[in-house]
């Protein structure tokens, strides 16, 4: 069809949409899309993002919701951030079935003031059937605010009948 706006002759070119991912790539992405479906994040503003195999980041910030009497966060933000972090980083290693965490060791090694906060995973060790992560929170400052270390094993949940696994549109 001619371009109403284009030199004559000329034809409206739509441009090609971008390849879906595979592999890989779509597993992260489906994984991501896991994340962001799981109703406990409603109450974290965060964001999951897996660059590759074994790696995983979380992007969020800490504000007063998340304070103890005492003025900085709460424990709890601490463990979800880090069990997060070094979950995503071992289930992006599984393509067919949920991991669960079986034990999850924490160091809290500075409080964590309001600000933007990374919780880093990484897969340390395992591929059968349990896995060993680590993770790490790093604070506004660049600094390790605390760090973990869990266990993670397959599940009997495959992941493809988890809501919100799929890739992203």
């Amino acid at each position: 069809m001619p371009c109403s706006r284009c030199s004559p002759g000329w034809k409206r070119v739509t441009p090609p949409e971008p390849p879906r991912p595979t592999g890989a790539e779509a597993h992260f992405r489906a994984l991501e899309a896991l994340y962001d479906a799981a109703p406990i994040n409603q109450l974290f503003d965060s964001t999951l993002e897996i660059p590759e195999s074994g790696i995983a980041r979380i992007r969020f910030t800490i504000d007063e919701r998340f304070f103890h009497a005492a003025g900085a966060a709460h424990g709890t933000s601490y463990f979800k951030m880090l069990d997060d972090a070094a979950f995503y980083a071992a289930n992006s290693l599984v393509t067919d079935r949920f991991l669960l965490t079986t034990a999850f060791n924490i160091l809290l090694t500075k409080p964590l003031a309001q600000g933007p906060v990374v919780a880093e995973g990484r897969w340390v060790s395992g591929q059968r059937r349990v896995f060993v992560a680590e993770s790490r929170l790093i604070d506004a400052n660049g600094e390790e605010a605390a760090r973990g270390t869990g266990t993670f094993m397959r599940s009997k949940i495959p992941l493809a009948t988890l809501r919100g696994y799929r890739s992203r549109d």
